[in-house]
């Protein structure tokens, strides 16, 4: 048995799938929370992350002083085997932590520049990376100028969030004006941590996107496989098909672009989860995220492959060479529930053909409640997670089991989830 600091946690997806698995395992863990009722309670019982931990300790995690006093009192009593997360926010603290007391993990310098969009963009143009031209604005007058450069449209995006929050499509100075002012305008993010307030501007990527999923352990990269993304034209993630259907030569053409980028923002340990487009003129990078997939990818890599992200997260935390025996087999899929409309849903029809349906392996629905049109990735009524064991039919039977759902609405509308192209 191992004993592993956990440094906070995101409440959904993988902040429910961890804890569990971590027992499972036969580890422990204590976990590092500026506030317990971050994770609410589910189903009538106490969050996973905090349920779970055989130590609560309640320090400012947003306060590297507060979080070193803490080990310390620890290291005192009790040994502490390895330090992780699976929040973004934190990756860069559990790293320092790491190096502090001489576990294995990544370098804190590398992984700060990771979850900046604008140093990894400003970094792979000098590895001499093809991507989109790019140009980051602390003022107006810098987002005027960057415009002007770039053309209209384009995208911009906060240089620090994540969830695809504040990420817009800009067709003219009225809208880019609302991204600029909207990014520069939230001094922190959900976690209390001072932003940047920056605004990245891009020029549009055309073409699928497609995520890469993989490990890396001393600097040596293992792509778990390729997934294909659903996403609206206001970049919310609608699904996820694992893996995805692409040509052998374009997929060996996306997995040599992550790798080459990994490499060039000097990335030597853990898992990463990288953001491409194909492109007609070749694969491009949307972003890197130097973590495992969230939206439940890395349980559809799991189920096709066998191998478990998390569980890579908790061998690289402890130090140690993960088996990444990789048997792939079948299609996976998560479609989510997206609400066309803004309002308050009272009810759903259709969860009784989800228990009956034998493609459908997990389902979740959290209403009644008020919903709203897609603006970010957290905005979910729910999702259908699938499987195909032996075809390639996973995206397509996820997709179908959300459009034969119905939400009621208060007022006694009824409408059907944005249809999912996955």
């Amino acid at each position: 048995m191992a004993t592993l600091l956990m440094v906070e946690s995101w409440v959904q997806s993988t902040g429910l799938a961890l804890p569990p698995l971590l027992r499972e395992l036969g580890h422990d863990y204590i976990l590092f929370t500026k506030d317990p009722a971050l994770y609410p309670d589910v189903d009538g019982e106490r969050h996973p992350v905090v349920r779970g931990a055989d130590e609560v300790i309640v320090v400012d995690t947003n306060d590297r002083a507060a979080m070193t006093g803490a080990v310390i009192g620890i290291v005192c009593r009790r040994r502490i085997d390895g330090v992780l997360t699976t929040c973004d926010y934190y990756l860069d603290a559990v790293a320092e932590l790491g190096r502090m007391l001489g576990l294995a993990g990544a370098s804190p310098d590398i992984m700060r520049r990771a979850v900046r969009k604008d140093a990894v963009r400003t970094v792979l143009k000098r590895a001499g990376l093809p991507g989109p031209r790019f140009a980051v604005a602390a003022t107006w007058d810098d987002a005027l100028a960057g415009a002007a450069d770039l053309g209209f449209p384009l995208v911009a995006k906060p240089v620090d969030l994540n969830s695809g929050t504040s990420v817009h499509l800009v067709d003219g100075e009225a809208a880019l004006k609302d991204a600029f002012y909207e990014v520069t305008g939230v001094e922190r993010n959900t976690r209390d941590q001072p932003l940047a307030r920056r605004l990245l501007l891009e020029e549009v990527l055309r073409g699928p996107e497609v995520s890469v999923e993989a490990v890396t352990i001393a600097g040596r990269t293992t792509v778990l496989g390729i997934t294909g993304k659903s996403v609206t034209p206001s970049f919310v993630e609608a699904g996820h098909v694992f893996p995805a259907p692409l040509p052998a030569a374009v997929a060996a053409d996306v997995t040599e672009h992550v790798r080459a980028a990994l490499s060039a923002i000097g990335y030597t340990h853990g898992l990463s989860h990288t953001e491409l487009r194909l492109t007609p003129a070749g694969p491009r990078i949307v972003e890197i995220n130097p973590r495992q997939g969230g939206g439940y990818v890395f349980d559809l890599v799991r189920t096709v492959t066998g191998v478990d992200p998390l569980a890579l997260l908790v061998d690289l935390a402890l130090g140690r060479a993960p088996e990444l025996d990789l048997r792939p087999a079948g299609t996976a899929a998560v479609a989510f529930v997206l609400a066309p409309v803004d309002g308050i849903v009272t009810g759903v029809d259709g969860r009784d053909e989800l228990d009956s349906n034998p493609a459908v392996a997990r389902w979740q629905l959290d209403v009644p409640g008020p919903v709203r049109r897609p603006r970010d990735n957290n905005d979910r009524v729910g999702h259908v997670l699938a499987v195909d064991p032996d075809g390639d039919r996973a995206g397509e039977l996820a997709a179908t089991a959300v459009g034969s759902l119905t939400l009621r609405l208060a007022g006694g509308d009824v409408v059907t989830p944005l249809p999912i192209g996955v």
